[in-house]
């Protein structure tokens, strides 16, 4: 019987962050060619693109956080497992399943609007500009997470949802944030399509985003014992 329920705990965890993860590619991919299919308008699809993704966070984070923590995000986890709060196995496990689900949700995006379900994007997003845009968006996301979660889940999933979709429109890379969506997004042909050129450094600036966020929230926000 304790097997089966730890069997069970653990398949929650994983299955949630499967499942938001592949639920958030698709929102992001989906919506980003829904955009330009409907109109050329760059503003009109960026505000459409930021307002889908902003309430597809709010509404994982809500369902997911209590299985799993609803991390859909490798330095999301990484900064839990620093925080000693998520295991280097449990690390190891989440990492992979969140990169196998975005890359799974890109192509079933793709695959939904008709396009080639592996299509490698032309769309170069380069420049020092972008890459402290990155590491800033992926700071700001750590912040939000790390003062919000003192009063409770749903106020994370708001504060998430809504820091992400005002960081889509005021940062110059479009606050990726996430390794594992900045890796799946290479391959589709779209508005949200990065190159693989790119795309060590997006992540390389996503990690140094991730280190100064847990360096401030130690030494200015944590409490001490």
């Amino acid at each position: 019987m304790k097997i089966n329920l730890e069997w069970q705990i653990k398949m929650q965890k994983y299955v949630s962050e499967f499942l938001g993860t592949f639920i958030l590619l698709l929102s992001i991919v989906g919506s980003g060619i829904a955009g330009q299919q409907y109109t050329d308008d760059q503003m009109v699809i960026l505000f459409s693109h930021a307002i889908v993704i902003g309430f597809t966070l709010i509404f994982l984070i809500r369902i997911f956080a209590t299985y799993s923590g609803a991390h859909f995000n490798p330095i999301v986890s990484l900064l839990f497992f620093f925080k000693r709060e998520l295991s280097s196995k449990d690390l190891v496990i989440y990492i992979v399943i969140q990169c196998v689900a975005a890359i799974l949700g890109t192509m079933f995006a793709n695959f939904l609007f008709g396009l080639n379900v592996i299509d490698i994007s032309s769309n170069i997003r380069s420049g020092h500009n972008i890459y402290i845009s990155e590491i800033f968006a992926t700071f700001g996301l750590l912040m939000v997470i790390l003062l919000s979660r003192a009063d409770g889940k749903n106020i994370v999933a708001f504060n998430v949802g809504i820091y992400i979709c005002a960081a889509l429109i005021f940062t110059s890379s479009t606050s990726f944030a996430n390794p594992a969506v900045t890796i799946s997004r290479m391959l589709t042909e779209s508005f949200t399509g990065i190159h693989p050129s790119t795309i060590l450094l997006f992540i390389g600036s996503q990690v140094i985003g991730l280190g100064i966020a847990y360096k401030i929230y130690k030494l200015v926000f944590e409490k001490k014992s």
